[in-house]
């Protein structure tokens, strides 16, 4: 019986790091680079887009209630589509604050930048305004739109951190997946939009 309480402690505290949710948020505009994780471009979690298809197209309400498509950027504007667990979860904060705080160096490289998650309008209202982020964060609640972009759960429980760049035609030029290398989904995203002409 002890050993069967201390297995699901031991699986109860994973959850808890790997989500961060008790972990404090950031509070500056500084990031570091974490590189802890290696890079895999290929996880099962985004097994179903591949490089060089076009991006499916949705349709979802942003922080203020406004219908945002994929559709409305096409020939317009380049794309980074962030998917991240949770609204004020300690890495998908810290992830919120670096693309924040490049935000202004990815509109010179001609992108717009989109996060997406099952939280839903409120909790994005209130999640953008605490933490000053300039860009659209789109509710998910459903997650129709991350199945689309097969954005799976890591270990079964905990939805998905992919980032897409969608270029001007709606093709995607790369993927990246990564739970805990929150910081450098921005600099994967900012080397592929280099590379876009």
């Amino acid at each position: 019986m002890k050993r069967i309480i201390s297995r699901n402690f031991f699986f109860f505290g994973v959850f808890i790091f790997l989500s961060g949710s008790l972990l404090p948020a950031c509070k500056n505009n500084t990031s570091s680079h974490s590189g802890s994780e290696p890079e895999n471009k290929n996880n099962k979690m985004a097994n179903k887009i591949e490089i060089g298809s076009r991006a499916p197209d949705f349709s979802l309400p942003d922080q203020h209630g406004k219908r945002v498509n994929l559709s409305d950027f096409l020939g317009k504007s380049n794309l980074v589509v962030y998917f991240y667990p949770k609204d004020e979860s300690y890495g998908c904060t810290k992830e919120a604050c670096s693309f924040r705080d490049n935000y202004e160096v990815f509109r010179e490289a001609g992108a717009e930048v989109i996060g997406i998650s099952a939280d839903d309008i409120a909790s994005h209202q209130a999640f953008s305004a605490n933490h000053k982020l300039p860009f659209i964060l789109l509710s998910d609640k459903d997650r129709t739109v991350a199945e689309k972009y097969g954005v799976g759960k890591s270990l079964g429980l905990l939805p998905g951190r992919v980032t897409f760049v969608i270029d001007k035609q709606g093709i995607v030029r790369m993927m990246f997946s990564s739970q805990l290398n929150f910081e450098k989904h921005i600099s994967e995203a900012m080397e592929t939009l280099k590379r876009i002409p």
